[in-house]
Formats: structure tokens, C-alpha cells, sequence
């Protein structure tokens, strides 16, 4: 396995249309890492940029000690598992998944020990693919299909025969193009246990592209966060959510998204309208147009005791089995409070509530898209 890394990558498209600008990161040797953002926002670019599949046209990019900028993607010593599986309908998955050993062994002049007598050197090599192929199944549990096609299998198994390809050839980096998006809830679940655990056992450099941010959060030992073609943060998944750098992380990372509110911030309080929320956070450059943002889950309805209350108004409520999301207007913005399912006879569309937060779980941003966390 390998390092793999980025100093100043960039992507620029005929007519001066930047899809990626100036992307720096390492992805260490045997590292996890995830690239997650809304559709449009460079990823699957970037990748595409690192399998060779797309020009680099700034910075430069390293797999190990070389940088491989000009170099072929089948010379860079990668696999890829890509969203559609790619797999071949005639082949077996057995031929489907010694397919790249085959085709290295061909560019190595196989056929030409064959002519010229040396037969048993030819022999050795199909034995070692057999060894290879059998030996990726048995860790991906498919050993039993083998023998069948792709059109027989189902998306899951199709997946795990895409993963396996890729497993054969030992690569110094795994690529993964959203290679759960085709998959249905349930599976796409059981499957990003597979990953994990499959990275676990393999301790194997892996770079990750979803716009799922659930999915990152449980896959990547990093998640690399982008919009509009530029990293917005590079951090653990914990951190990511504990401490977003800015509204758009924030706001993106976790479901139900955060709730934003704006007010003016001044000597510790944010005033939004009537209310005055004691704050209290240090280190802010000044005064003046601030964004609140607090996760759903720490949001709950308030009483007298508390230190100040919001008045909101119920919107709706959701029921989602074991718990429910009521939908509150406060100050002119829709917030999302996630509450116990035992809560839900309790409210009704229409009635008024005050709501309150513990006042350390709360965010503090500029105003915009990308305000910078202040807090």
C-alpha cells in the first residue's frame, strides 16, 4: 500500500471551467479516507484525477514516492470499483475477477513462454491467478458464486464481485466511486459493514466517494468535505460534526440538517428579535450579524427554569417510529427538533411552544453560505 498525494490539484475544463481548484492532502498509507459533498461539488472528479481518468491540469499528484501526473492510470498501480460495477455480462464471475491478472500477465509476455516451451512457468502463473481469485472470494463471501454471471447475481453480490476485481491485484491505493449509490437501504447498510470491516482486515489505502454524508461518517477515518470544487474541511468524522468550519459543513453533515437562525451578536448575547440568547463564547474577531446553528437533537422544549426560551410556533410533526421531528417556525426560519417518539401526542400543528438548548452545543457563524465557525 501506498501514500497518496495531493499538492495544489486542480481541474480546469476547456472555456476556463474550474471543477476542482487547488486541492492539498495526504491520504496516508493504509488510511480510510472519504470525499463527501453535493452533487457538482468536484469529488468524483478529483478521483477521476487520481485513476487517471481525467487530466490533471494543476499540481501534482503522488501514489508512493512517484509522481504520476503523466503517468497512464493502468501504470499507476491503483484499482477502482466503480458506481455501475463495470463487471463483464459474458464472463463468469470467476473470469470477471482474474480478468486484471490475466491482462497484466498478458503485457508480460505469457503467450511467449507458452510458444517458446516454457509451459510450465505459463502453468505456474494460472495457478497462482486460481490462488489469487479463490482466495478474494473466500474473504468476500463468494466463493459459491463463482461460477455464475453477473445477470444471475443480485446488485449486492454484483458489488462484492466489483470489490474482489479489485482485490486480486493487490494495488498500492482502492479508488471507490460511489459504489453503494445502486444499492437499496437495507443493503446499502450491510454493505458499508462489509467495507469497513474489509478495510479493517486488509489495513489498505482507500479513497472513498459518496454524496451520502451518513456514509462517510461511518466509513472514512477522514472525511474531506467539498463545495464548489474546493475543500471546506479535512477532519475525523467526529470532529466534522462536533466543530464544522464553516455554516456550509455545518449544515450539510448530520440528518436532520442543522438548524440556522440570524441575529446581531453583541457582548457575549445574540438578539433575535425579542429573545436574547447568552452565548457567552470567546475569541470572536467582532461584533455584529451573527448565525446561530443548533443540531435537532439538542433542541427541547423549554420551561420557566431555563435561562431563555424561544418562541416557536409547531409547523408539523413527523413520526419516524422510535422517535419524531417537529417542525417549528421560530423568528421567521423553520427549525427541526428531534424528540422521543413518547413526546409525540404531546404538540400539535399550530400550537405555540418555547424551545431552549444547552448554550455549549450551540455554533456561532458569519453570515453566508460558508461563514466561518466563530465559536
Amino acid at each position: 500500500m501506498a501514500r497518496v498525494t495531493f499538492d495544489g490539484l486542480g481541474k480546469v475544463y476547456p472555456g476556463g471551467v474550474r471543477a476542482v481548484a487547488g486541492v492539498d492532502l495526504e491520504v496516508e498509507d493504509g488510511e480510510f479516507v472519504v470525499l463527501v459533498g453535493p452533487s457538482g461539488c468536484g469529488k468524483s472528479t478529483t478521483l477521476r484525477m487520481v485513476a487517471g481518468l481525467e487530466e490533471i491540469t494543476e499540481g501534482t499528484l503522488s501514489i508512493g514516492e512517484r509522481v504520476v501526473n503523466e503517468v497512464a492510470g493502468k501504470d499507476r498501480d491503483i484499482a477502482m470499483v466503480f458506481q455501475n460495477y463495470a463487471l463483464y455480462p459474458h464472463l463468469t464471475v470467476r473470469q470477471n475477477m482474474a480478468f486484471p491478472l490475466e491482462r497484466r500477465r498478458a503485457h508480460g509476455g505469457w503467450l511467449d513462454r507458452l510458444v517458446t516451451g516454457r509451459g510450465q512457468e505459463a502453468r505456474e502463473e494460472d495457478r497462482q491467478i486460481e490462488a489469487e481469485v479463490t482466495h478474494a472470494a473466500e474473504v468476500l463471501g463468494i466463493t459459491d458464486l463463482l461460477d455464475r454471471k453477473p445477470g444471475a447475481l443480485s446488485g449486492g453480490q454484483r458489488q462484492r464481485v466489483a470489490v474482489g476485481r479489485a482485490l486480486v491485484r493487490r494495488p498500492a491505493a482502492f479508488l471507490f466511486d460511489e459504489p453503494l449509490s445502486n444499492l437499496d437501504a437495507k443493503l446499502r447498510v450491510e454493505m458499508r459493514a462489509e467495507l469497513k470491516a474489509l478495510h479493517e482486515r486488509l489495513g489498505a489505502t482507500m479513497l472513498y466517494v459518496t454524496h451520502d454524508q451518513e456514509e462517510a461518517m461511518t466509513l472514512g477515518d477522514r472525511l474531506v468535505v467539498m463545495d464548489g470544487g474546493e475543500v471546506q474541511q479535512c477532519a475525523s468524522p467526529r470532529e466534522v460534526y462536533e466543530a464544522p468550519a464553516n455554516r456550509f459543513v455545518a449544515g450539510f453533515v448530520g440528518t436532520p440538517s442543522m438548524n440556522f437562525l440570524e441575529g446581531t451578536f453583541a457582548d457575549g448575547t445574540l438578539r433575535v428579535g425579542e429573545a436574547a440568547v447568552p452565548l457567552n463564547f470567546d475569541g470572536l474577531a467582532s461584533d455584529g450579524r451573527a448565525v446561530l446553528g443548533v443540531r435537532p437533537d439538542r433542541l427541547r422544549m423549554g420551561d420557566a427554569s431555563d435561562a431563555f426560551l424561544l418562541d416557536a410556533e409547531v409547523i408539523g410533526l413527523e413520526d419516524l417510529g422510535d422517535r419524531c421531528d417537529v417542525r417549528l417556525g421560530i423568528a421567521g426560519a423553520e427549525f427541526i427538533a428531534r424528540r422521543p417518539a413518547s413526546e409525540l401526542a404531546r404538540w400539535g400543528a399550530g400550537s405555540s411552544v418555547q424551545v431552549t438548548f444547552d448554550v455549549s452545543e450551540g455554533h456561532l457563524f458569519e453570515p453566508g453560505p460558508h461563514g466561518r465557525r466563530l465559536s
